[in-house]
């Protein structure tokens, strides 16, 4: 009994005959909104994001079979979040949050892609994610929501796999988000004033030094680079190894630096 496998990309849920799907399928002699159908029917939940998807062919009686494949975790999270990206700084700061049933959700979409043996433990895993992007859960940071599930504290709603919000907590979630974004402008406007005020008292002195205490008083390095800008051969700090500055940015320095010495 031969079997063939078409791997395709599909837009969750809207799947269609034409491009890459219906030319693929149509040498093979399957039907093809059948399985059109199907894909739609078993990518519902991943509308808006690119889902792999295999059909496989038995040749001799056309019958097939749907295997679908997930997006990455982080991804899932994105969508359930509503953001574009996680957090440049996950530890300082959280940009959303999310509640249990949502973390249920990804677990269950993710069901065969986790290491977790139960339920419970694949919604730690999630929210093990959730902890390096930045993301609240149930308005916690993620590593306390894991303790709260060793607890069982939502062990009825992983017991019942709850995954529906209810309006309310959409709003709640909404709110929050906004709540958040409002603090992260907050505390970034704090911060440049902070580095604006440090630099402006070392003024004459060497900029790495500067940098140096900037760093100790933990403003963000993007703020750092923004307000100090790294000089060619200069280390970014959190750059790939090797990484520096792009040529032109302190060309002048270095300019007068050589001109000097000649």
């Amino acid at each position: 009994m031969a079997k063939e496998t078409i791997e395709v990309l599909v837009e969750g849920g809207k799947a269609t005959a034409a491009p890459p799907l219906g030319p693929a399928l149509g040498p093979v002699g399957v039907n093809i909104g059948q399985v059109v159908a199907e894909i739609n029917k078993k990518t519902e939940s991943f509308k808006g994001m690119q889902v792999p998807v295999k059909v496989i062919i038995d040749s001799d009686t056309k019958a097939f079979e749907i295997r679908v494949g997930t997006p990455p975790t982080s991804q899932l999270i994105i969508k359930e979040a509503k953001i574009d990206k996680g957090s440049k700084n996950p530890k300082e700061e959280k940009i959303a949050d999310l509640k249990i049933e949502q973390i249920i959700k990804i677990a269950k979409m993710k069901e065969y892609s986790l290491f977790g043996k139960t339920l419970k433990e694949k919604a730690k895993e999630v929210m093990g994610t959730c902890n390096g992007m930045g993301i609240l859960v149930e308005g916690k940071p993620a590593r306390e929501s894991i303790a709260d599930v060793n607890a069982g504290k939502f062990d009825a709603e992983i017991k019942a796999e709850k995954t529906e919000l209810s309006a309310e907590d959409m709003r709640q979630l909404e709110e929050e988000k906004k709540k958040l974004a409002e603090e992260l402008v907050k505390r970034r406007d704090e911060f440049i004033a902070k580095a604006k005020e440090t630099i402006s008292a070392m003024q004459g002195k060497d900029k790495k030094v500067i940098k140096l205490k900037l760093r100790e008083l933990k403003i963000p390095e993007d703020i750092i680079n923004e307000l100090l800008p790294p000089e060619i051969g200069e280390a970014v700090p959190g750059a790939a190894p090797g990484a520096a500055a792009k040529p032109g940015a302190g060309a002048a320095p270095q300019a007068a630096s050589a001109a000097a010495k000649k």
